[in-house]
């Protein structure tokens, strides 16, 4: 698989991980966040599972090999993430949310230096706060003063702790997910996230609700494409190009959500393209690969 295949991979990524913003509000409407969060993980281990069966992947010989990697990547990509998220969401704002987890590239590449040993190239360290700042703009709909009035408030903690989850995740799957077989690999993660959120929502008491109509068909594409697609071309991301590599496409999200919004009736502001667009800029930069000069007599 060439780099070019991998760069598009995550992107695809990005895109559906931003689409999700826009599927949730119909699920949201019909069960509570945690079971919304069990469900769309449980229906996603099921599908890996029958993908990777298809593939004739050996799941059984995975789960002895690599069990303790499956259960300490779930617990902290999944089930970590997502309940500090959603906990992080009723405590404070959209806003303040997504600002916080645009850091999360520079989180990861920080942390994939001391852990890891990955050096970032000058262009990757120089794209990362003009992807930042485009990440702002998007957020704030290029009113400055919205950011100026942002202040922190006890969700922000939450989504602090959300932001490190996942950029432990993006490290610590570049140094123990198993080579080779990407769909059980994937199928066992989630399996173990799924059961750790099922747990959480049931005993948290809150109550599930049938899914309507509409809740249920958002339900299916975020499950196939915000899920299963999703977290497999990010894993192979973090496995063929590292951890900091891979989480500069991370700041694509907020414009992957402000792109579907528009699709659905929500047209972005000038300024808000204007901050896509520096992103974008920003993330092509990093992608471009370094060229070699050499003196010929």
């Amino acid at each position: 698989m060439n780099t070019n295949t991998i760069y598009l991979l995550v992107t695809a990524s990005a895109f559906f991980w931003g689409s999700n913003f826009v599927l949730a509000g119909p699920i949201l409407a019909d069960v509570p966040p945690l079971w919304a969060a069990a469900l769309r993980f449980m229906l996603g281990a099921a599908l890996m599972m029958v993908l990777a069966r298809a593939r004739r992947e050996d799941l059984s010989g995975l789960l002895r090999k690599n069990a303790g990697a499956y259960l300490l990547l779930g617990s902290v990509g999944i089930t970590a993430f997502n309940l500090l998220f959603f906990s992080a969401l009723q405590h404070t704002s959209a806003d303040n949310a997504a600002l916080i987890m645009a850091t999360n590239p520079l989180l990861t590449t920080l942390l994939a230096s001391a852990l890891l040993g990955e050096r970032p190239s000058a262009r990757h360290l120089l794209a990362l706060p003009i992807a930042l700042a485009g990440v702002a703009i998007v957020v704030a709909q290029g009113d400055i003063e919205k950011l100026l009035t942002l202040h922190m408030a006890h969700g922000d903690l939450l989504m602090l702790g959300a932001n490190l989850a996942w950029a432990f995740y993006n490290v610590l799957g570049r140094r123990y997910m198993p080579q080779g077989a990407p769909m059980g690999n994937t199928a066992w993660v989630m399996t173990v996230g799924a059961g750790l959120l099922l747990g959480t929502a049931l005993i948290s008491g809150a109550p599930l609700h049938p899914l309507g109509v509409k809740a249920s068909a958002s339900m299916a594409v975020m499950v196939v494409a915000g899920t299963v697609l999703a977290y497999l071309f990010w894993n192979i991301g973090i496995q063929k190009l590292g951890a900091g590599r891979t989480a500069i496409f991370l700041n694509l999200v907020p414009v992957s959500a402000m792109l579907v919004g528009a699709m659905v009736g929500m047209p972005p502001t000038m300024a808000q393209l204007a901050g896509g667009a520096l992103v974008l800029g920003a993330v092509t930069v990093s992608m471009l690969p370094m060229r070699r000069f050499s003196m010929t007599r």
